[in-house]
């Protein structure tokens, strides 16, 4: 079966919307209205939306850090993930959670990084060596 994981979620502001997620991100522009616009989210889509974005709480314990729960994330191949850290570092972005490696030397161990889009939307990017310790108990 192949499938496409889809996430839509509010925005305030689909200019500065299509400058983060486009410019910074580097994720490809889609469809739009005059109300809404898609990208593809590191093979994925998610439509932003006008409207008042979703209320977060930092309630989410993830090894030592309290993350910011609702959150949208992907998991990248570790080389993506350096590379988008790295752009980001670049661009200026202030992190929530900078880089850095959770759970070393354990099962799963991977790099994640927070920041926040223009919005106040949190996102969540984890970087694997290897995929099929994704799952990994």
């Amino acid at each position: 079966m192949r499938s496409l994981f889809h996430l839509a979620y509010h925005v305030n502001d689909l200019d500065e919307t299509r400058r983060f997620y486009g410019d910074v991100l580097g994720c490809k522009e889609g469809r739009s209205t005059e109300t809404w616009v898609d990208f593809d989210f590191f093979g994925h889509q998610i439509s932003m939306h006008l409207g008042k974005p979703f209320e977060t709480t930092r309630t989410g314990k993830v090894g030592n850090h309290m993350v910011m729960m609702p959150h949208l994330g992907v998991v990248l191949e570790l080389d993506a993930w350096l590379a988008l850290s790295k752009r980001l570092k670049d661009a200026g972005i202030v992190f929530d959670i900078p880089p850095v490696v959770r759970f070393e030397g354990e099962p799963g161990e991977q790099r994640t990084m927070f920041f926040f889009d223009p919005s106040g939307n949190p996102i969540e990017v984890k970087g694997f060596k290897d995929f099929d310790s994704v799952f990994a108990q």
